[in-house]
């Protein structure tokens, strides 16, 4: 059955119009589930690990007395690594390692130290670089295993210097996912509990007499997760409420129409609500592209989903140039850009807003993914105008430093009481006039 994807011009006088609509995504808040997550927060602060007990024997089917039988030893985790087959072990130490490597160049170049100046009057000026002191990773489980995710949030945190993170992983009817608790081990998280939901993020906000309260929560989840990651907000920190995975193609017409196809392919099997676009100046390449994804649909696994995903969300858009391309990679702002050009370095110069820029036919985007090194937690629904991808600057505070001289007292202070008495503030004045001679 022929995929009936959207076609659009941007020639044409309604093509604004038909760009919003296929844009168009409105992130529901369902009642039933904002009111159901509600009760859960409400019940795991109050009841902390009777409750998170509770709710997994109901949701995740444990048959399972006491929390701790919910954390595992880390005994399991090591044998989960020695269980891996000889390659998958390798593949994923290598993609650790790269991981590892990109953050930790970032943690240099990304003004993650400590720095001060000192003034002519003695004044010293500065900031102080702290890690977070404990993280929570949720990582999804049950129908999905992502040990992809596990690295992603546990290394930057680790590289950060965070000084312990606590990994929560749902295990429905008691399944686990062994290279979920190898890549645990190898990104050294220092606690894991078999738990998830909005109990999960509950017990992690708030802590209960087994699980510590942390600093802030990473990870991706379901409906429930986040809105219980909404809804904490302020009480820990969060990294992002993501929504529906994307990726934009800008293609020359000089790559495979196969490899631009199956690129597609590698976001919409995510789920029916994911979007892949494509945009190019060449007619034909497109037409190329479009009988590429009716030829290799039918050899995916997870047809049905890409089906709906690219009939619902996903178009082909021809434009008139690719400058005119990179000024609607702007607009639409994608979580993951690939330049499939001959010379894609010109063209990166213009685009402003995109969550990751895969460069040349040959950095697909499934690479970042994986093991390519640079984070694949990136901003959603056009949040990449004002947000980056997760790194090592997640996982670190700044405090101020302020050291001021007798002699910058004098000039500091002067200055202080005019504003102080214009706002009214009179102890502030004072205070600073108590400094002066």
């Amino acid at each position: 059955m022929t995929i009936q994807i959207r076609k659009l011009d941007s020639s044409s006088d309604d093509f604004q119009t038909a760009l919003r609509a296929v844009l168009a995504f409105e992130a529901s808040e369902d009642e039933a589930i904002e009111r159901s997550v509600a009760g859960i927060l409400a019940e795991v602060k109050l009841r902390g690990d009777t409750a998170v007990l509770e709710y997994t024997q109901r949701f995740d089917h444990l048959e399972v007395n006491a929390m701790s039988a919910l954390e595992l030893p880390q005994a399991e985790l090591e044998a989960a690594l020695e269980g891996l087959a000889p390659k998958r072990r390798a593949a994923l130490e290598a993609a650790a390692a790269r991981v590892r490597a990109y953050h930790e160049k970032q943690k240099i170049e990304c003004g993650t130290h400590s720095w001060q100046y000192t003034e002519a009057d003695g004044t010293m000026l500065g900031q102080k670089v702290t890690p977070l002191d404990r993280v929570g990773i949720y990582v999804p489980g049950g129908k999905a295993a992502y040990p992809s995710s596990v690295l992603m949030n546990a290394i930057p945190a680790r590289v950060a210097g965070v000084r312990e993170i606590i990994m929560v992983v749902p295990t429905p009817n008691g399944v686990k996912n062994e290279l979920v608790l190898a890549a645990a081990l190898i990104a050294g998280v220092d606690r894991v509990f078999t738990i998830g939901g909005a109990q999960a993020v509950a017990a992690l906000a708030f802590g209960t007499a087994t699980i510590p309260a942390v600093d802030k929560i990473v990870g991706p989840g379901n409906a429930y997760v986040a809105a219980a990651k909404r809804r904490v907000f302020g009480t820990v920190g969060i990294d992002m409420i993501a929504g529906p995975s994307e990726i934009l193609v800008m293609c020359d017409g000089t790559t495979d129409p196969r490899w631009v196809a199956m690129d597609l392919f590698s976001q919409a099997e995510h789920d029916e609500l994911a979007q892949s676009i494509l945009l190019c100046p060449d007619a034909a390449f497109i037409a190329s592209v479009e009988a590429a994804i009716n030829d290799l649909i039918d050899s995916m696994p997870r047809q049905e989903v890409i089906r709906t995903s690219l009939q619902n969300r996903g178009a082909l858009i021809k434009v008139r140039d690719m400058e005119e391309a990179c000024a609607i990679v702007n607009e639409i702002a994608p979580e993951h850009l690939e330049i499939s050009a001959l010379e894609p370095h010109p063209l990166m110069q213009k685009i402003r807003h995109a969550g990751a820029i895969f460069l040349g036919r040959f950095s697909s985007e499934s690479l970042g993914d994986y093991c390519a090194g640079p984070n694949h937690v990136l901003p959603t629904s056009r949040t990449a105008r004002f947000s980056s991808p997760l790194g090592v600057y997640d996982f670190i505070k700044r405090s101020s430093l302020i050291e001021v001289s007798a002699e910058g007292a004098q000039t500091l202070g002067e200055i202080a009481v005019e504003l102080a008495y214009g706002e009214g503030l009179q102890a502030h004045a004072r205070s600073a006039e108590f400094r002066m001679k």
